[in-house]
């Protein structure tokens, strides 16, 4: 395959996901009924496309093309690190095993076999009847056949459809619900996009793949309710402590697949204690991109029913995430200078699966994206309500509020009331000599901002969030909030706690973890 084809194959496939992500959504009942298969598979694609495009934007201005070698690693790279959920983490891998091998020169056969194997080995307690089935059938087919590349990409598109038809015999959960496995549906797509790509035109439709029969009411053995989050993040880290990542995540949940290699590893687990499996990644190396999404209620056969309502919350760190997705948001987690685009907000509240969303962007500067996501979501028909979150700790103070049995207005106003009574504060390091609200700072100096205005200049953090936390005080308060930034140490919430003691009676203090890059956040209901 040249770079022309394989660039050829990934806009197909992301076409033919597009087209077909509804349809395998609604059949998604392995390994969680929660409907996003398609919906996982779509987004991965799209990273895949992106990173290709740019290997070739990157050589507009050369006079020469990119090999294909470029333009496969760039697809494999791209489909890691936008991965979403178990089907496209697995994509991901899939996509590993043919750069590699095709990168070394070998056929296509070799590298659908490089690519099952790599894709068997990523997950923890592989199951037949699912992705990893059809991918090594496909690859199966690929080896017996001899002649042309086209024959190679026929003969692999016709090993995975038959492979795909037996799944609901491999597989209770499929069976009883009268469905093909979604994975392994999505993976057909990606190989007849393949077949198109390599022969000029698309293999035959595979049909609806919608349940030929009515799904069971009654949840079977294989249908027990699972873990209540999926967790994935990008991890660097040397193999060495991914393996002991692996042990230690095996332990904690399951549905676990870590893909990757060269120190970038894409991590997939599905677990009750979000915090640990986060905790975990910090043990092994540097965690980024942090997912956890709450899977809500019990899974049902047929596709995780949609909730009434539900929260969308954008969070910085690495243990804010885990606390907002146990208290049951589903969550945006960012890295400092990397905010997300309106298209993750509207993706995330897909993911919510419900009908009325309160979204909270927890940052001045999101207001417009946020704005816009919402009104995109309201066009897909739900309802969404955007509460003007400046600052996580009003987030929080909102979420604590949240019922979700009151009417959809009355929560949000009790949720908008919470977080306009938090007065929000945060403390950062001067990087440069300038004027301020209180005075000239130099560069070093640790700022204490209040609502957004530079109102406290020290000289160490300690004594700027004493000077911080009194001047909030000084007009009342109940509740101080104290969120620590990933990289500070404990014993500074310690000596806050015990000055608010000594210093304002009646005040109540609770701290928090992993607030991102900011050294302290600061609350004051």
């Amino acid at each position: 395959m040249d770079a022309a084809a394989v660039r050829t194959w990934c806009s197909l496939t992301l076409q033919a996901l597009g087209r077909e992500r509804e349809e395998i959504d609604a059949i998604n009942v392995y390994p969680v009924a929660d409907g996003d298969t398609g919906t996982n598979l779509y987004l991965t694609a799209e990273s895949a496309a992106q990173a290709v495009e740019a290997v070739f934007a990157a050589h507009g201005t050369r006079d020469t093309a990119p090999s294909s070698a470029d333009v496969m690693r760039a697809m494999a790279h791209g489909a890691l690190i936008g991965a979403r959920g178990n089907s496209g983490t697995i994509l991901a891998q899939l996509l590993r095993g043919m750069a590699e091998r095709l990168e070394a020169g070998d056929h296509l056969a070799g590298a659908l076999r490089r690519a099952a194997e790599l894709a068997r080995e990523a997950v923890a307690h592989p199951v037949e009847g699912t992705i990893l089935t059809v991918a090594a059938a496909a690859a199966d087919a690929a080896g017996d056949a001899a002649g042309a590349p086209a024959d190679v990409c026929r003969a692999a598109y016709a090993g995975a459809r038959a492979a795909l038809d037996a799944t609901p015999g491999q597989l209770e959960v499929l069976g009883r619900a009268g469905v093909v496995d979604a994975g392994g549906r999505g993976l057909l797509a990606v190989l007849g996009a393949l077949v198109e790509a390599v022969c000029g035109e698309a293999p035959p439709a595979f049909g609806t793949g919608r349940p030929a029969r009515p799904l069971p009411q009654e949840p079977g053995p294989c249908d027990a309710a699972g873990p209540a989050f999926e967790v994935i993040y990008l991890l660097e880290a040397e193999a060495g402590a991914v393996a002991a990542l692996r042990e230690r995540l095996d332990a904690l949940g399951d549905s676990l697949v870590v893909v990757g290699g060269d120190g970038l590893w894409n991590v997939h687990v599905h677990v009750d204690d979000a915090g640990a499996a986060v905790e975990a990644g910090v043990e092994a190396g540097r965690p980024y991109r942090i997912r956890i999404t709450h899977f809500g209620a019990a899974a049902v056969p047929a596709a995780r029913e949609q909730a009434q309502r539900a929260v969308v919350a954008v969070v910085p760190g690495a243990g804010l995430p885990a606390l907002c997705a146990e208290a049951g948001a589903t969550t945006v987690p960012t890295r400092p200078g990397e905010p997300p685009a309106s298209g993750e907000l509207v993706d995330a509240i897909r993911r919510a699966h419900a009908r009325e969303v309160v979204l909270l962007p927890n940052d001045p500067l999101l207001r417009h994206t946020a704005a816009a996501a919402a009104e995109q979501a309201r066009a897909e028909g739900m309802r969404v309500a955007l509460i003007p979150t400046r600052s996580p700790v009003q987030g929080i103070a909102a979420l604590a509020v949240h019922e979700a049995d009151r009417s959809f207005d009355e929560d949000v106003v009790a949720m908008t009331a919470a977080a306009g009574a938090t007065r929000c504060a945060e403390l950062a390091v001067a990087e440069r000599q300038s004027w301020t609200s209180a005075g000239v700072c130099q560069a070093g100096d640790v700022l204490g901002l209040i609502d957004g205005d530079v109102a406290v200049i020290g000289q160490d953090v300690t004594g700027t969030a004493v000077a911080v936390l009194d001047r909030m005080l000084s007009s009342g308060g109940e509740l101080v909030t104290l969120v620590l930034g990933d990289a500070t140490p404990a014993e500074l919430a310690v000596r806050l706690e015990a000055h608010v003691r000594d210093t304002h009676l009646a005040v109540d203090t609770v701290t928090y973890d992993g607030g991102g890059a900011a050294p302290l956040l600061i609350g004051v209901e």
